[in-house]
């Protein structure tokens, strides 16, 4: 690369990990350019679901976007984290709280909203499907290739560094590893987000307050033999919810996780749900428009996630469940730990600081993934190797201890450099 011109990065996919990409990329002084196969960006799609923004998360967003407050504003308090057991009788039994969570909670499409409109519009490529990648023989650049969904062209896009952000099922990860194949959990779960702002004095709203009173600063899981749910409020007066249940692998169409669901699928849900659960948190479920079903993968931890100028980040390095509540967060750090990696070191030295991104990334985020992957069985009353199923009503203090978030592997200190 000239030394006249700044170094240039190619990052393969739009998503959360994407754009956070783009922002510790710029600031470490690198040209970006955004390949995205959707053919525009999401920006108020009701799409996706509530997360929870870690601390280190929000500070480096804020330090990208130069803009803390306006996270602070499409973002609200999670500062409890509550499991609890519900019997036969419908009946809840505290398992484990902790009053020191100090999460946000956000809706997927807000967030990626406030980080893609901080961004040049101009670095992204909307309606661009990636097709496949070439290094140059010396490995100092990298050509990309796409159809342009508008016109069936192909385009080509050169750069020093490719960055694959091109999610779970990643084509560039499958590159290097053709024959390894996200890992199905053994269970499913169904989502839904409730808009409740025109319902706000509704009956349903007022039970699902006074069944769960902290909502709004509250992280609700509850959990019976083999099943169980979660509910949080986020910003704008949406609840969003979670019920994970056991069920044969489905048959999935192209690479998405999301199952189709039909009118007679939702039905059955409701019913089933009325046998498990509190009636208030059945009704939040049947008021809730389009509900949908996740298929629950991830991957056992990659030996590399670095190759030449290939690297990999977010779900594309380390599909994982959602139990830790870190794919949002090792997206953004992955992306935040790059960044500095390269600014540190410079483009002259890309090899070294790619591979420093990879001693400090891959063992944090490989410890994160199977702990998500042991609570998951744990939540679920699947078996493990080394412990009997958990029953949550019979379960003790010290079985319980695994239940919190603040469990996962190196929560609240995560290495950036």
């Amino acid at each position: 690369m000239s030394r006249l011109l700044k170094p240039k990065a190619v990052i393969v996919g739009g998503s959360i990990a994407g754009v956070s990409c783009a922002h510790a990329l710029i600031v470490a002084g690198w040209d970006v350019v955004v390949i995205e196969k959707s053919r525009r960006p999401p920006k108020g799609n009701p799409t996706g679901a509530g997360l929870a923004l870690d601390p280190l998360s929000q500070e480096l967003i804020g330090s990208w976007t130069g803009h803390p407050e306006l996270l602070h504003d499409i973002t609200s308090p999670l500062v409890i984290d509550l499991n609890q057991a519900i019997n036969d009788e419908k009946s809840r039994k505290i398992l484990a709280r902790d009053e020191n969570f100090n999460h946000r909670a956000a809706h997927w499409s807000s967030l990626h909203d406030h980080l893609f409109s901080a961004l040049p519009p101009e670095i992204f490529l909307w309606g661009h499907l990636f097709l496949s990648f070439s290094i140059s023989k010396d490995k100092r650049s990298v050509k990309i290739r796409a159809r342009v969904l508008a016109t069936e062209e192909t385009a080509e896009v050169d750069g020093d560094l490719l960055i694959a952000a091109d999610g779970c099922n990643s084509l560039i990860r499958k590159h290097y590893f053709p024959d390894v194949k996200l890992r199905y959990s053994g269970y499913c779960a169904w989502r839904g987000v409730l808009d409740f702002s025109r319902i706000e004095d509704s009956e349903t709203i007022k039970n699902v307050r006074e069944a769960h009173p902290e909502l709004g600063k509250c992280l609700y899981f509850d959990l019976t033999p083999g099943n169980h749910t979660l509910l949080f409020e986020i910003p704008n007066k949406r609840l969003n919810w979670i019920w994970f249940l056991n069920q044969p692998e489905p048959h999935l169409e192209g690479n998405s996780v999301t199952m189709k669901v039909s009118d007679e699928m939702i039905q059955k849900m409701y019913q089933d749900a009325e046998k498990i659960w509190h009636l208030t948190f059945v009704q939040v479920m049947r008021e809730t428009k389009e509900p949908f079903v996740n298929a629950i993968y991830d991957c056992d931890p990659p030996k590399r996630i670095v190759w030449d100028n290939v690297v990999l980040v977010g779900d594309a390095a380390h599909p994982t469940t959602p139990h830790s509540s870190r794919s949002t967060n090792m997206s953004i750090l992955d992306a935040a730990v790059l960044g500095r990696c390269l600014e540190k070191l410079g483009s002259e030295n890309l090899t070294a600081a790619l591979e420093e991104y990879q001693s400090i990334r891959l063992p944090v985020a490989s410890k994160q993934v199977l702990h998500a992957r042991r609570v998951g069985r744990i939540k679920q009353g699947l078996e493990l190797p080394d412990r009997r199923s958990f029953n949550p009503n019979t379960a003790n203090g010290e079985e319980c201890e695994m239940l919190q978030l603040r469990a996962v592997p190196f929560f609240g200190h995560n290495p950036l450099l």
